[in-house]
C-alpha cells in the first residue's frame, strides 16, 4: 500500500495558477499509475488527470486539456498538478490516487490508494 499527501491548495482568483503535489510513501510511486480525481460539493467525484509509470503518457479530461499538466519525479516519489488559467468550476477538493497497473483509468474505483485530499477555491 501507498501513502499518500497531497498539497499546494488554496483561494485563488479567476485567471490563476496552483502547482498540486502529491508526496508518495510507503512503496516507491514508479510502480504505480497516478491520477488525480477532484470532489465538489454535492457532486461525484471525477477523473482529472493521469499519467503513466515511466511518466510519458498523460491523459486529461476535457475541461481541463490545454489547462492542467500531470507530472512526475519518481526519484522524489512526488506527482504534480499544474493548474493555469483556473476557473471557479474548477473549486473542488483534489485527490491524487494510485493504481497498481500499466494503464491509466479514469474511473474511481480502479484506485486503491488515496490521500486526504486539498481544497482548491476559485474565486470569480
Amino acid at each position: 500500500q501507498v501513502q499518500l499527501v497531497e498539497s499546494g491548495g488554496g483561494l485563488v482568483q479567476a485567471g490563476d495558477s496552483l502547482r498540486l503535489s502529491c508526496a508518495a510513501s510507503g512503496n516507491t510511486c514508479s510502480n504505480y499509475v497516478m491520477a488525480w480525481f477532484r470532489q465538489a460539493p454535492g457532486k461525484e467525484r471525477e477523473f482529472v488527470a493521469g499519467i503513466n509509470r515511466g511518466g510519458d503518457w498523460t491523459y486529461y479530461t476535457d475541461s481541463v486539456k490545454g489547462r492542467f499538466t500531470i507530472s512526475r519525479d519518481n526519484a522524489k516519489n512526488t506527482v504534480y498538478l499544474q493548474m493555469n488559467a483556473l476557473k471557479p468550476e474548477d473549486t473542488a477538493v483534489y485527490y491524487c490516487a494510485t493504481r497498481p497497473s500499466l494503464l491509466v483509468a479514469n474511473d474511481a474505483r480502479e484506485y486503491d490508494s488515496w490521500g486526504q485530499g486539498t481544497q482548491v477555491t476559485v474565486s470569480s
